[in-house]
């Protein structure tokens, strides 16, 4: 099991390979030495200067003189003509205005440019005005040192108002820290302005824009019972296009927060922090600097904020290098980080059968993949998908014709498609699945109750039978029976808490979450639907492959979900039989980016119309199952340069929206990516800056094709021919085939031909021989000890229990035990030991597709045998909390329906000779066995009218109405009732 390591001073996690920074390289400050060009434009500067200040106000004395009136006019002066001289005066006036104007952002500029501190006051109303201003000022003094603390000068004379405002077009790296840091102060005033002209510098030499106007800021809201802002809502909101959010992360990208955090990724913000907005933004929520309507202390936090930027980085990282370490810049994203909970036992600690694995059977895996016995949440969605499936067989092929024309027995699985079956049954948690579910849903039915939002969630932590949710920001208090945990983003439920949750049905408010690997014996479940932006996965393809596929393997049938969408790219095509109604597979990207740009648009107006900030307040309230259903994109091939820029901005917005992203690449730096993740050829799953290293849940190549192949198989329409009819283990039903040991299994549990064994091992003993019993093909010895002991057992007890089982079914009078092992190494039974549901799968195979096909009397007798046979349900005085396995089983199903069967071929046998009565006490044994299969009831209503008695006939149509109930007959009925009796509605009615 791969430890969470700890960090070395540099800030790495110890024994991962060293990542570098994804934020600028630092550059060494620099000072800008004046140069002939500098004297050239200073010197044009001073002539513009001179002009707009003294010969504007020159030009219109001389030429215009004083425009406005000499005396008070009079109120005819109102109704006078305007002439030529009233037109100039007006526009001299205007002029006039604007040279006050101008001349006052001159002075401004120049007061805070000497100064060599603080920002510039604001002239009401003079943006470009005074962006004018501080460019030819800045451009006049950049021969002095008190040129430091300007903006690019002359060179960006010619830009206009929004070219001005247009940041570099790049999309970040994104890199969600570790730790926050502490900024340290500059020693002295001349340092810091050292370091502002270097910064001043390179951003000249590399042609950045500068903002105009006064310096805006906006200051990051808290939730307030809605989802966090994002810098695509308030780019949204203050500069009118959602696209612009990447000016405002370049222009805070790694400066230091309030908090001592800096902004590292641009999807993840933190109420509290201060976000510098380009010169155009606008909007009542903007705070300018300074400013004296807010508090004294958000101010000095603007002021503070207002002196950091690229320079500051730039000084942070230049001294973190001189000293020979410190974190990386940028490496801060608290909210980001996923930290494993801290363990904290409670009640039963015992966890999950896969967490025995390992302690039921030493280091031996008995030949199954080890894959998916540690990966229990996986197995379990597997397994009851592929039970779903298989009684959806049943069910299907039910609607053949009697006698024999319909398969009752799914297909046995050989070679690597049995073991990973033997892998499911072994690995799989189903409480843990149906606790995980209840406790999701339970928690959101319980904000709705408190009219809260659902909390955005990273990751759900499973521990020790404990829940575990890591939020992205604090949300208050949780919700009884939940706690807080090891700190505010931490929502914590015990497993003895869990169990006390009932059914809910509340929608599934978390159904992203997908099982990455495990962690200090905790398992990590990331919400693909809540990273802000991409996930991506480097490595090896083959390793790649191998997680891609788990991960959609466990969202197409997990446990814990509603209706998704899981949109495969580049693989998969071969796994749609596992869930077709959820896996959605892409030819290419260019199908993506088609697909998923029309769903963005139509979530985004969603979302609007319902007046929804994101697809988690409309899970909350009442249940909405489909409509804010998540898309989970999974790209495994590497997109090109253009297609991952596209990519990045396409996902810029799709946590809100319930879209999440998760893409393969061969290399750690693919644009746009919040999350970074590599999985290496041992099986790891690196997330330096994250903290993590887990031990990858994978579902490799050969385990992938065996799985499909289980899915394939039960697939109803797969063989043209249907599937087999042949049960799987045949008894001899004459005489001679006796059995020496012979279990009564449907109805009460009854052995024959055995000692009853001890009192405290009996029952294990008897569910055992069960197990066995039901699987004639053999049993995986992990496979038994898992069904018997679902929380684990040591190696040794199983033994012991084998052993005891063998000496007490003997052996047959050759001396061969009645228990035995396969060459594979599955227990199998010997044919002496027969079962009641083997003899009567026997019966009913050779009075259809035997010796009954030739002789009518041969099939009345054998189905009139197999009928006496049935007692009940199977195992019906099985004690509560025993036999748990058998809800992996499709027996339960099988045997109404193989009862149903005979009862249908037992009654057309009598309705041959138009022996009625004999009919329907064939179908009424039936119906105890099967009350709810249809079939049986339309065949009692035919028998019932053959007696040629319409009371009686009008007794059974009521008596069918009330058990109906409110659901109403099925059509099939209603249509025979329309023809065999044609006034029951009137009968019903009455009786309604």
């Amino acid at each position: 099991m791969a430890r969470r390591s700890t960090s070395s001073s540099t800030g790495r996690p110890t024994g991962t390979p060293p990542s570098g920074p994804r934020n600028r390289t630092p550059q060494p400050v620099r000072l800008r030495r004046r140069t002939f060009g500098d004297v050239v434009k200073a010197f044009l500067a001073f002539v513009v200067l001179l002009v707009l200040v003294v010969g504007v106000p020159g030009a219109l004395a001389v030429t215009v003189g004083w425009p406005l009136p000499r005396s008070a006019p009079s109120m005819d002066w109102l109704s006078q003509p305007i002439g030529v001289d009233v037109f100039l005066n007006t526009l001299t006036v205007i002029v006039w205005l604007a040279w006050a104007q101008f001349t006052a952002c001159v002075l401004v500029e120049v007061k805070a440019a000497l100064s060599g501190v603080g920002l510039p006051g604001r002239v009401p109303g003079a943006g470009p005005s005074q962006l004018l201003a501080r460019q030819l000022v800045a451009a006049l003094l950049l021969v002095g040192a008190a040129a430091a603390s300007f903006t690019p000068g002359l060179s960006q004379l010619g830009h206009s108002l929004e070219g001005n405002q247009k940041g570099t077009v790049a999309t970040a790296q994104a890199t969600p820290g570790i730790l926050a840091q502490q900024q340290e102060q500059a020693k002295s005033t001349a340092a810091a302005l050292a370091e502002q002209a270097g910064h001043v510098s390179a951003q000249a030499e590399q042609g950045s824009t500068a903002t105009h106007g006064a310096t805006k800021y906006y200051r990051i809201q808290p939730p307030e019972g809605r989802h966090h802002d994002s810098l695509w809502e308030i780019a949204q909101r203050h500069l009118g296009d959602g696209r612009r959010y990447k000016e405002i992360y370049e222009l805070n990208k790694d400066r230091v927060q309030p908090d001592g955090s800096r902004l590292s990724e641009a999807s993840l913000i933190r109420p509290g922090w201060i976000m510098e907005m380009p010169g155009d933004a606008h909007g009542g929520e903007l705070v300018e600097n300074p400013d004296a309507h807010v508090s004294p202390e958000v101010r000095q936090q603007i002021g503070d904020y207002a002196q950091t930027g690229d320079h500051a980085q730039q000084q942070h990282q230049h001294e973190q290098q001189a000293q020979g370490g410190g974190q990386h810049a940028g490496e801060d994203g608290a909210t980001a980080q996923i930290t494993v909970p801290s363990q904290r036992r409670t009640g039963d600690n015992t966890g999950t059968p896969a967490a025995h694995a390992q302690e039921s059977s030493g280091h031996s895996s008995f030949g199954l993949p080890e894959t998916l016995l540690g990966a229990p949440l996986l197995a379990a969605g597997l397994l009851a998908a592929l039970g779903r499936r298989r009684r959806q067989a049943l069910w299907q092929s039910a609607l053949g014709a009697v006698g024999g024309s319909r398969g009752m027995e799914p297909p046995i699985p050989t070679g690597d498609a049995q073991d990973v079956q033997d892998a499911l049954l072994v690995g799989a948690d189903p409480e843990g699945v149906r606790l995980l579910d209840r406790s999701l849903r339970g928690l959101a039915a319980a904000l709705t109750a408190e009219s809260r939002s659902l909390p955005v969630v990273y990751a759900a932590w499973l521990s020790h039978g404990d829940l575990h949710l890591q939020l992205a920001q604090p949300a208050g208090k949780p919700p009884a029976p939940w706690q807080l945990g090891q700190d505010q983003t931490f929502w914590t439920l015990t497993r003895a808490d869990a169990e006390r949750y009932e059914d809910t049905d509340a929608a599934a408010p978390y159904p992203g979450l997908v099982s990455l690997g495990t962690m200090d014996d905790s398992r990590l479940l990331l919400n693909l639907e809540a990273v802000p932006g991409i996930v991506s996965l480097s490595g090896r393809e083959a390793d790649r492959a191998a997680l891609f596929a788990s991960v959609a393997a466990e969202l197409a049938t997990n446990g814990w979900s509603d209706r998704m969408t899981i949109t495969l790219v580049g693989f998969g095509a071969d796994l749609t039989p596992l869930a077709p109604n959820r896996l959605r597979h892409l030819d290419d990207v260019e199908a993506l980016f088609e697909t998923m740009e029309a769903e963005t648009r139509q979530r985004r107006g969603a979302l609007g119309a319902a007046d929804h900030h994101s697809v988690l307040t409309g899970r909350t309230g009442p249940a909405q199952h489909t409509r804010w259903a998540p898309n989970l994109v999974l790209l495994a091939t590497q997109p090109s340069a253009e297609d991952a820029l596209r990519l990045a901005e396409l996902a810029a917005d799709a946590g809100r929206l319930g879209i999440g992203y998760l893409v393969g690449t061969e290399s750690d730096d693919l644009p746009g990516a919040a999350w970074a993740m590599e999985i290496t050829p041992d099986g790891r799953l690196l997330a330096p800056l994250l903290g993590l290293e887990l031990q990858a849940q994978l579902l490799p190549a050969v385990q992938q094709r065996a799985v499909v192949e289980l899915f394939v198989e039960a697939d109803p329409e797969r063989d043209p021919d249907g599937p087999t009819t042949t049960p799987p283990f045949l008894v001899d039903i004459s005489e001679q085939g006796r059995p020496a040991v012979y279990a009564r299994l449907v109805g009460p549990y009854e052995i024959m031909g055995l000692d009853t064994p001890d009192g405290e091992r009996s029952p294990l003993l008897h569910e055992a021989l069960a197990l066995l019993l039901l699987h004639r093909e053999g049993v995986h010895p992990r496979v038994l000890s898992s069904a018997l002991w679902p929380r684990g057992v040591t190696e040794d007890v199983r033994d012991a229990l084998l052993e005891r089982l063998r000496g007490w079914l003997g052996t047959d009078p050759d001396g061969s035990p009645r228990l035995r092992s396969d060459a594979a190494g599955r227990l199998t039974l010997a044919k002496s030991v027969v079962s009641d549901l083997d003899v009567l799968r026997s019966l009913y195979y050779e009075a259809t597709q035997g010796k009954g096909v030739d002789s009518r009397a041969v099939r009345g007798r054998l189905l009139t045998d197999a009928l006496v046979l049935v007692r009940g349900p199977l195992l019906a005085d099985r004690a509560e909390g025993r036999y748990r396995w058998l809800t992996h089983e499709i027996v339960d199903a099988q045997l109404p329906l193989l009862v149903a069967d005979i009862g249908l071929a037992l009654s057309a046998f009598h309705l041959e000779k138009d022996r009625a009565e004999k009919a329907i006490e064939a179908l009424g044994a039936a119906l105890r066995t099967a009350p709810a299969d249809e079939r049986l009831w339309n065949e009692l209503l035919r028998a019932t009218h053959a007696t040629g008695d319409p009371d009686r006939l009008r007794a059974l149509a009521v008596d069918l109405v009330t058990r109906s109930g409110a659901r109403g007959l099925p059509p099939r009925t209603e249509a025979l009732l329309d023809e065999l009796l044609p006034t029951w509605r009137d009968g019903a009615a009455a009786t309604g």
